[in-house]
């Protein structure tokens, strides 16, 4: 069972769509699946055909108490074939001040000790979350092995998608378990010069992390998003059903075991070649707490793939960030106590797509 959080802090990029109609995609190519909906505002609940209002019970009577997980599959309702659904209400909101007073590591596990009790029946959770970065989505993150992050193919939204990328680096560490992030570009009109270069530039700065599919424009999504059903059954023929098939299939095709298998290969082929080499960077700074690289070496995930070293000189701190990389120029950042800066030990720099100051590496 393949459990996927499809997440971004921002709103209106396409998390529900993307989880209601890659639900309808892989049902469509034979898998059964859950959805999971972790949003106050039901809009997945809504876009599956259910009115929050009229469900006796939700996903609330399974996270509010210690021993609700247990009753994750009275709450789950059939919504159509091959698709389930966990529904929401907005009496969700209310959770994380109901749980104020329990330990973090109790609060965040609710989800995934639910999900624990389900019989082998589903291929696939896909897991609409929140659009924040809070407990719900905690929990979300918690239970998944994978992430999709909605990304909208506009310049405000790649910056915001550096920061959360840290927040899951973050959380992988904390919880002790590696999540695999990918990036899907939603929103896209490629009629507009503007589209076409974003697009760029978000495959520029992810690199392996994007999907190959872009999910275009299609106001069927829309429609059937009205009518209370997937695209793949509304409107199976428009672009909006055709793109989320070839995601699905996309999906498939690249487990994370199969995805790690590979640039563990492509790796090993460089370094048989004489290819990569390792280099060194480092940063000082006697008040900071916490220390990670970021570039296009890593898809802008912090400290994904770095050998991470710290020591001291007299008072200061000093971070050793290990790269393994083939001759070429990167850009990258530090991100420090969660704040993204330069190297400020390196004067060579380039405007990023979102306008700020990156760092330059050039590798011989």
């Amino acid at each position: 069972m393949r459990v996927i959080a499809i997440v971004n802090q921002k709103g209106g990029c396409g998390k529900t769509t993307t989880t209601v109609n890659l639900a309808g995609a892989l049902a469509a190519d034979g898998n059964r699946v859950l959805v999971v909906d972790m949003d106050p505002q039901a809009h997945a609940t809504l876009a599956m055909g259910l009115e929050p209002d009229d469900l006796e019970m939700n996903l609330y009577e399974v996270l509010v108490e210690p021993g609700g997980a247990s009753r994750l599959d009275a709450v789950i309702v059939d919504v159509s074939d091959k698709i389930d659904l966990a529904p929401s209400s907005i009496v969700l909101s209310a959770l994380e001040q109901k749980l104020a007073s329990e330990r973090h590591d109790a609060r965040t596990e609710r989800l995934a000790a639910a999900l624990e009790t389900l019989p082998p029946l589903y291929d696939y959770v896909l897991i609409d979350c929140p659009p924040n970065v809070g407990l719900l989505t905690f929990n979300a993150l918690r239970a998944a092995s994978e992430v999709i992050v909605p990304l909208e193919t506009s310049f405000f939204a790649i910056d915001g998608v550096q920061k959360l990328l840290e927040t899951i680096s973050l959380l992988s560490d904390r919880i002790g378990h590696e999540l695999d992030v990918r990036v899907l570009p939603t929103l896209y009109d490629g009629r507009t010069r503007y589209a076409r270069q974003t697009l760029g530039d978000i495959r520029e700065l992810f690199k392996e992390l994007c999907f190959d599919t872009v999910i275009r424009l299609n106001v069927k999504l829309r429609e059937a998003a009205r009518e209370g059903i997937p695209i793949s059954r509304y409107a199976p023929s428009a672009n909006g059903a055709l793109d989320y098939a070839s995601v699905a299939m996309e999906l498939a095709a690249s487990p994370p075991e199969h995805r790690a298998r590979v640039a563990t290969e492509d790796r090993g082929d460089a370094a048989g070649a004489g290819g990569p080499r390792e280099v060194i960077v480092r940063f000082k700074d006697p008040d900071a707490g916490d220390v990670r690289i970021a570039g296009d070496f890593n898809g802008w995930v912090p400290d994904r793939g770095v050998r991470s070293l710290i020591a001291s000189e007299g008072q200061t701190r000093v971070w050793t960030k290990v790269l393994t990389l083939e001759p070429g120029t990167y850009q990258y950042r530090y991100v420090v106590d969660g704040e993204w800066r330069e190297d400020p030990t390196n004067p060579q720099t380039a405007p990023g797509p979102t306008g700020q100051p990156n760092s330059i590496l050039h590798v011989p």
